[in-house]
């Protein structure tokens, strides 16, 4: 797969994170047409917030997800938006779910983020420090 960059008029940017959530109590309802739809409703989720799933995979209890976001959507508020859609649209469809999750909540409280992207700490490292060297002017502000 190429890397695709996201542009406008002023900044580039390719932003990723790995997303994992699991439902509340850790119930095993992921399964048969629940699993299908949740996995159908999260890639709609996404590309109403013009994201893309890079890859992801939903378990009997959780769900990970590799996701490239657009930087005016903070991980949070995408997160919010998965989980309280695919919650709402499951729970609708599927009455059955009712009866586990008297609250509303399907799933549950936090998520796991971490970053990712094409390049590793110690690129970013090293391409800092060649930058360490003074200007011709002999400024440069080092931020440690």
């Amino acid at each position: 797969m190429s890397v695709i960059q996201r542009s406008n008029s002023h900044s580039v940017s390719r932003l990723t994170v790995h997303l994992v959530w699991s439902t509340k109590y850790r119930y095993d309802v992921l399964h048969g047409d629940i699993k299908i739809r949740c996995r159908t409703i999260l890639k709609q989720v996404c590309e109403s917030e013009n994201g893309h799933i890079l890859k992801g995979v939903v378990s009997k209890n959780h769900v990970h997800m590799h996701v490239e976001y657009r930087p005016s959507l903070s991980v949070s508020d995408l997160v919010k938006r998965l989980k309280g859609r695919s919650s709402r649209r499951l729970q609708q469809e599927f009455p059955e779910l009712n009866k586990r999750y008297w609250g509303r909540h399907f799933w549950g409280i936090g998520y796991g983020c971490w970053s990712t992207g094409n390049i590793t700490d110690e690129m970013v490292n090293e391409y800092l420090e060649h930058h360490r060297k003074p200007d011709d002017d002999g400024s440069n502000f080092i931020l440690e």
